[in-house]
């Protein structure tokens, strides 16, 4: 399908990330008709369990559980991402192309360290890319993100503001359970923290988010500027 702008455009280090992190919040806002899109800036080369083509394809069952238009995997190297002017150029490209109106990266402040570049890369990005004079080689108009805002993969941490998923959990949940080569202990896998209850510890706090607010489940979010109210105060006072 061709896709000339996005509403969402999500990145994350390997495909999974965006799915942990925001995948009910992708499925409301996909469901609601809005053109949302993923971007993987890795092939996920060196975790521990798959491969790059058994990722692939979980990748993009994934995506069509969650409704999302578009997802590319860049060619960055897993345990590679770094502020450098290849990588900003890629990622640059990738906004530019698809025109996003809102931008989601991973919360810096993870135990990953490809987590915490990735978000550091796409902010670079985001800037780069609304800058008419910054050139790459796919020669692409400047676009202006309007808003850059960060989701948790690793970490209970204070959300700047949460989004109520209560409909949607199920939705992010089979988007994991895709994920068999990652999430799901079978015979030859490595033993590692994912195929423990690395899910239902997600979903668990999702719930505690959605409680906080009164709701059932929400995901969390941060943002380094301040969240606008978008209807009078009390219209959102439930």
């Amino acid at each position: 399908m061709q896709v000339n702008k996005l509403h969402i455009l999500a990145f994350g280090a390997h495909a999974d990330d965006v799915e942990i992190g925001m995948g009910a919040t992708i499925a409301k806002y996909s469901l609601q008709g809005k053109r949302v899109g993923i971007c993987d800036l890795t092939k996920a080369e060196l975790s521990s369990n798959g491969t790059i083509e058994t990722r692939k394809i979980e990748a993009a069952h994934a995506a069509e559980i969650l409704g999302v238009r578009v997802r590319e995997a860049l060619d960055i190297p897993d345990r590679g991402i770094y502020l450098n002017e290849e990588s900003i150029h890629k990622v640059v490209n990738v906004i530019r192309k698809y025109k996003p109106e809102v931008v989601f990266a991973p919360y810096y402040e993870d135990r990953h360290p490809d987590h915490g570049n990735c978000a550091r890369l796409v902010e670079e990005a985001v800037f780069s890319a609304g800058v008419s004079k910054f050139i790459t080689n796919d020669d692409l108009p400047a676009h202006r993100v309007k808003r850059l805002y960060f989701y948790m993969i690793n970490g209970f941490h204070k959300p700047d503001f949460v989004i109520d998923v209560s409909d949607y959990i199920n939705k992010k949940v089979d988007s994991l359970n895709a994920y068999k080569s990652q999430f799901t202990k079978i015979e030859g896998s490595i033993d590692t923290p994912l195929v423990n209850g690395y899910i239902e510890t997600v979903e668990s706090r999702e719930r505690l988010f959605g409680q906080s607010v009164g709701v059932k489940y929400a995901e969390g979010f941060k943002s380094k500027v301040p969240v606008m109210i978008s209807r009078d105060l009390l219209g959102d006072i439930e």
